[in-house]
């Protein structure tokens, strides 16, 4: 019987506490999914979560008893997020799936543990443990297939698609986490119900995306979703081809020591035209900072001689996009100054300019601007007396 070692998750800020309020003594409530699959693969451990037979008054009853806070975060669903020790906790009542809406489900609560992992999406995500004796609970395989490194569906694909249509980009970003190639079953799957896509609303579908690409080695699967017509749905501007480019990405990454970074691996994958990049910055949603980044980085333009002149006009991180997507070999030095760059003030103002007896006016504006140039391409300098005088050779002053 596989086991694991208690001693992983007492030492957490107020995990044992919490265990004690909701009753683990009796089997009411396991540790559940990512955790355990983690801690059994040795990686590391992010967030603890809980599955408990306690129904959510009971649970927030138990919690408020012991003067833990508790916050209803989704009690439709079950879920109560307990903050102990300054840490959250999910809690979450076993569930079982009434009906299926797509992405959304109508659930009703159970007892029985093996009830609530058939609903989960994935064998190794359905693992639970007795947080006391660190005893595991696996019903559908999942312990084989973490040896395996297979990521497997729970029950029938299709249908379990159906039931949720965020599972065909959640099965490939654990293919490309844990499996050295997607499962064939739950590939076939996915590309016959790719259409399902559709229905997603794009903020998921760029969650789900940008967290794959930010893998240390999406490649091999992002290339299996071009082949079998995944991404055709949603973004159908990304072909196969461009797996090459990507795939030179993350090689200039590692080379520059560089973390990874879905939002630049993604316009790797895209062609490059700024045009389209906005079109497809707004389909997804990105933020204003993301959608400039990802327009910028479409264009490939290549980086000055002095980097800093484009981190001032455009900021480090696309500046570092430029460098590592254009291959430039100065990546790597510049990683770090870009990674703690922060923009410099121009020493002079148009005060300075109007008491060297420049008229006030709009051309104010024009001169200073003249100014700002001449200190850019003299490198930045901080000291105020040099770029006066820049300012007075600019002005014509002798």
């Amino acid at each position: 019987m596989r086991r694991l070692d208690p001693t992983l998750w007492r030492d957490r800020p107020g995990v044992s506490r919490l265990l004690e309020v909701l009753k683990s003594a009796d089997g009411e409530t396991r540790l559940v999914g990512g955790a355990v699959r983690d801690w059994l693969l040795a990686h590391p451990v992010a967030d603890v979560d809980l599955a408990t037979r306690l129904t959510p008054p009971q649970v927030i009853a138990a919690l408020e008893g012991a003067e833990i806070r508790a916050v209803p975060t989704g009690l439709q669903h079950g879920t109560v997020t307990a903050v102990a020790g300054g840490a959250p906790y999910e809690v979450t009542t076993l569930r079982r799936d009434v009906a299926s809406f797509g992405r959304h489900a109508e659930v009703a609560f159970t007892s029985d543990w093996q009830e609530d992992a058939a609903r989960r999406d994935f064998t190794i995500n359905a693992l639970y443990a007795d947080p006391l004796t660190g005893e595991i609970f696996d019903w559908f395989g999942g312990l084989d297939d973490l040896a395996a490194r297979r990521v497997r569906f729970i029950g029938e694909p299709l249908q379990r698609i159906a039931e949720d249509h965020l599972r065909i980009l959640r099965f490939f970003r654990f293919s490309a986490r844990f499996s050295p190639e997607p499962d064939a079953q739950g590939l076939a799957a996915c590309a016959a119900r790719a259409n399902d896509l559709m229905a997603l609303s794009r903020e998921r579908i760029r969650d789900e995306l940008l967290k794959l690409l930010a893998l240390p080695a999406p490649a091999p699967t992002v290339s299996a979703m071009l082949a079998h017509g995944i991404l055709k749905p949603v973004l159908p501007e990304i072909d196969a081809a461009r797996v090459a480019d990507l795939e030179a990405l993350i090689a200039a990454e590692t080379a520059a020591r560089v973390a990874p970074d879905g939002l630049r691996r993604l316009a790797s994958l895209l062609p490059q035209e700024p045009k389209l990049a906005t079109d497809i910055a707004a389909r997804l949603k990105l933020s204003n900072m993301d959608k400039g980044r990802l327009v910028h980085a479409a264009s490939r333009e290549a980086v000055p001689a002095d980097p800093r002149a484009l981190a001032y006009s455009l900021g480090p991180a696309t500046t570092l996009d430029r460098l590592l997507l254009t291959g430039d070999s100065r990546a790597a030095h510049w990683a770090g100054p870009l990674s703690a760059y922060s923009r410099p003030r121009l020493p002079v103002s148009g005060k300075d300019l109007i008491a060297m007896g420049l008229p006030p006016g709009p051309v104010v504006s024009r001169r200073l601007a003249e100014v700002e140039t001449r200190w850019i391409e003299a490198g930045f300098p901080a000291d105020r007396n040099r770029v006066m005088a820049l300012a007075r050779d600019v002005l014509g002053i002798r």
